[in-house]
């Protein structure tokens, strides 16, 4: 429930008293923080995937899933909070990314799948994942059964079901990134850098924006993640399709209101799409899925295909993260250069 408005004499009472016990609080940012939950920052209530959930402090070991989530905890300097990550190896070189500092001051817990014995043994307080990011029925993994632990969760925006059986996506992509970055910021009491954050996202993007053509047809974009017999790609609420729909291109999936879906060959064939984006990750890397994309034979007259026009983004790149608007930024540029 919200924080009740204290009395004036209340919050001058507990001054004193903490005063005349000799209370001190550090400079700085400290000082600026210990202000703001003298007045009154705690509890907190946001709203995760349709649930309201209500904070009386921030979470001290929060353990996240997967490298966009891990990212979206360090974008935010909010690495303090953290018990560790839980990550496959395959998701690229993070010692070049923004947030390197970040994965060297935060344990790697496990390189295999996130499971119930793992947060308990690291004695965590908060689940950072989402539904098919971690979260599975099948698995047993759920914010449910954690809940019976005593360990609460929060689900990736992106992640978020629609009510249509075990279909995802509630909001546009970019949206559900600044909308986790706004409910963490309050849950973390980081809301300025929440705030800032999202400012620079947003320009980012803008600036994207503003060299794509005006008044031309867009170039048909489809995004390839992995899969022989169907390719399994990106709908209307997975990152890709706002990252091809703001970098100037058509996303030729948009149709589907899922996030990450299976398709047939035949249906990209139909759409004829004159780029392809390759996700890169996996022990199948980009190189070996552009093989295999002008390899295979119903592929051959496609667009993209005939005329070799394929680029690659990073796994982290594509799914929620804060390394969506540079991504943007790059197919963009690239996109630009599509001769038509």
């Amino acid at each position: 429930m919200p924080n009740p408005v204290r009395p004036a004499a209340f919050v001058l009472a507990a001054a004193l008293v903490l005063t005349g016990c000799g209370a001190e609080m550090p400079s700085g940012r400290g000082e600026e923080r210990g202000a703001r939950a003298g007045a009154g920052h705690y509890p907190v209530t946001i709203e995760n995937c349709g649930e309201k959930k209500t904070f009386d402090k921030a979470p001290q070991r929060v353990v996240t899933n997967d490298v966009g989530i891990t990212e979206i905890m360090f974008a935010l300097g909010l690495e303090d909070h953290m018990a560790g990550y839980v990550m496959p190896e395959d998701k690229g070189d993070l010692t070049a990314v923004p947030w390197r500092d970040g994965y060297r001051k935060t344990k790697w817990l496990s390189r295999k799948s996130i499971n119930k014995e793992l947060v308990l043994d690291a004695r965590a307080d908060l689940v950072f994942a989402g539904w098919n990011y971690g979260f599975n029925e099948g698995d047993g993994f759920t914010p449910a059964e954690l809940e019976r632990v005593g360990i609460g969760s929060y689900l990736l925006s992106e992640s978020c079901r629609n009510g249509q059986g075990k279909a995802r996506g509630v909001m546009a992509p970019l949206d559900a990134l600044y909308t986790d970055l706004r409910n963490l910021g309050k849950i973390f009491d980081v809301e300025d850098r929440a705030e800032a954050l999202v400012a620079k996202f947003r320009k980012q993007v803008a600036e994207a924006q503003a060299k794509v053509p005006k008044g031309e047809a867009r170039p048909r974009v489809f995004l390839y993640d992995d899969g022989r017999d169907k390719p399994l790609t990106a709908g209307a609420f997975a990152g890709p399709h706002d990252i091809i729909t703001k970098a100037g291109g058509d996303h030729v999936m948009k149709d589907l209101k899922d996030s990450w879906v299976t398709v047939g060959w035949e249906t990209v064939v139909d759409r004829d799409p004159e780029v392809i984006v390759i996700n890169d990750y996996g022990d199948t890397g980009a190189a070996q899925k552009e093989k295999f994309l002008k390899s295979y034979p119903p592929l051959a007259n496609v667009s993209a295909i005939r005329n070799d026009r394929i680029f690659v983004l990073d796994y982290a790149d594509l799914v929620e993260s804060p390394r969506n608007p540079a991504a943007i930024a790059s197919l963009a540029a690239y996109l630009g250069n599509v001769d038509r």
